[in-house]
């Protein structure tokens, strides 16, 4: 969830797949709902993406990203750290 209070990088990080998660694929849609400026958004997808946990999908010239298993499996465990 999103707080109003300044955020980790870690926490950008798994904000943005908890919003991939629930279907949101639109950069601009992730950059709304994340609260980032798209150059951050672009920097952070690039580690997201190297890092194996979203992947870029073309199609038609418009750019989509998807949370992929890694992502998922991330998420999870850190959404189960935070939770107990």
């Amino acid at each position: 969830m999103i707080s109003m209070s300044r955020r980790s990088k870690l926490d950008i990080y798994f904000d943005i797949l908890e919003v991939m998660d629930k279907g949101v694929t639109k950069p601009t849609q992730i950059m709304y709902r994340t609260n980032l400026s798209y150059v951050n958004l672009r920097g952070i997808f690039e580690t997201l993406i190297q890092s194996g946990f979203i992947r870029e999908e073309t199609e038609r010239n418009k750019r989509r990203y998807q949370i992929t298993k890694k992502g998922r499996n991330a998420l999870s465990y850190h959404l189960k750290a935070l939770n107990g």
